[in-house]
């Protein structure tokens, strides 16, 4: 009897830690695919010749996707269980990528968006899966401990990304730029602007075949379904009498807190870039700064995986985090120079905890609305594609430093939240 329940235990325990490691693999290659934006901005900036406003359309094609496919993304789990939803999702992202075949070879912005638009779609399928799953694998308590663990997965890749697709995109981009901005033969000009833009052809021909390879490793993994139909069954008394997830204030709270958070993370990766080139400093350094903004996300994520749930609730992490994010900002906007470029790439550091915290916080206790509730947080990465074109459009009317006055109201949000809201008509057994 022991030594079954020995082995027993080790199975799950030796379950628990693949399923980790997969999820892992995933959050690290859609990472490395959704980072590559802040490198895209100012690539198809000179490449299409584009205003601030019109860059972010870049961020806007890629994060849309999740506002109108979470919901879809959610009956398709229901149906295909969450590895096949996975696979799925990984194949639809590599024909994202394809499509910037030909929007390469002919230099058209729309192309390039609509090939932006069906990655996302694929990833609003992942992230309906993969968060919810990292969620419900072990205690609400830990959630977001693991959530960190991927968070450390998807922006090492962050990382990596931007200077691997800059070192090969914008490679002597300051010299053609200023060639194109002197040069009165438009012939030289359109052959500059058709070489540049067909640079992203063979790195987005290896995106689409490693993802696709990856969705048939997913597909025949040894990855487990969670059955959340019967985890509801556990939580049903926090749930009952209810008819809609709207009944529940703090999902409710929630939901605001992580659309405002997620423009939040992507202003602080996406326009840092630009935000850099802006000071004087030079395309091939500017470009870095989103890593640098990365790199700080994976310092505040060890941080957390380090004091959560010890030391502190995720409900105190995210308030403690918010702060930060809001005198961070205030220093940005206030100081002059390109000092201030790095109190943008801080806000990583602010950033990290508050996707792995807001999650577990608007989740807890939702009991037979858990698949409901994660369609509609996924779909609040919309805010992602809209704060982002705030942000290009206030930088077109006042100056790029100036703009960043849109991220301070969002931060005193979500520590509101973190203190208070998420509180409001929370069960009290749930944890926070």
């Amino acid at each position: 009897m022991a030594t079954t329940a020995t082995v027993s235990a080790n199975g799950q325990k030796n379950s628990y830690v693949t399923s980790i490691i997969i999820i892992g693999a995933l959050f690290f290659i859609f990472g490395f695919v959704t980072w590559l934006n802040g490198t895209l901005i100012p690539f198809l900036k000179i490449a299409c010749q584009l205003t601030n406003f019109e860059a972010y359309f870049v961020t806007f094609a890629f994060y849309i996707s999740y506002f109108f496919l979470a919901i879809p993304s959610s009956w398709i789990l229901h149906k295909t269980g969450f590895k096949n939803g996975m696979a799925l999702g990984l194949f639809v992202m590599a024909i994202g990528s394809i499509i910037f075949i030909p929007a390469g070879q002919t230099r058209t912005f729309g192309l390039f968006l609509t090939g932006l638009f069906i990655q996302g779609a694929g990833l609003s399928l992942l992230q309906t899966a993969s968060n919810p799953y990292i969620v419900i694998l072990g205690p609400i308590e830990s959630a977001a401990k693991r959530i960190s663990i991927m968070g450390i997965c998807n922006k090492t890749a962050g990382i990596l990304s931007p200077l691997i697709l800059g070192f090969i995109v914008l490679k002597n981009a300051d010299s053609i730029r200023e060639t194109i901005a002197t040069t009165t033969n438009m012939a030289q000009k359109e052959a500059l602007l058709s070489e540049l833009s067909g640079r992203v052809i063979v790195p987005y021909i290896i995106i689409a075949i490693a993802l696709t390879l990856l969705a048939v490793l997913v597909r025949y993994s040894p990855l487990q379904d969670i059955d959340t139909d019967r985890e509801d069954q556990h939580v049903n008394d926090a749930t009952h009498g209810k008819t809609s997830v709207f009944q529940f204030p703090y999902f409710v709270l929630g939901i605001i807190t992580l659309f405002l958070y997620a423009g939040c993370e992507v202003i602080a990766g996406d326009t840092v870039a630009l935000y850099a080139m802006s000071t004087g400093i030079g395309t091939s350094k500017a470009i870095v700064f989103t890593s640098y903004t990365l790199f700080s996300m994976v310092v505040g994520y060890i941080l957390g995986i380090a004091l959560i749930p010890k030391t502190l609730s995720q409900s105190k992490a995210l308030g403690i985090s918010a702060i930060l994010g809001f005198l961070f900002a205030l220093t940005a906007i206030l100081i002059k120079g390109p000092a201030s470029v790095y109190f943008i790439s801080l806000l990583g550091f602010a950033n990290a905890i508050m996707w792995p915290a807001i999650w577990p916080l608007a989740l807890g206790g939702l009991g037979r609305f858990t698949k409901i509730a994660s369609a509609l947080l996924v779909m609040c990465i919309a805010g992602c594609a809209i704060l982002p074109l705030v942000y290009g459009r206030l930088a077109d009317i006042f100056t790029r430093q100036q703009a960043y006055w849109i991220v301070v109201p969002c931060y005193l949000w979500i520590t509101y939240y973190a203190f208070r809201g998420h509180k409001i008509g929370r069960p009290a057994e749930v944890g926070d």
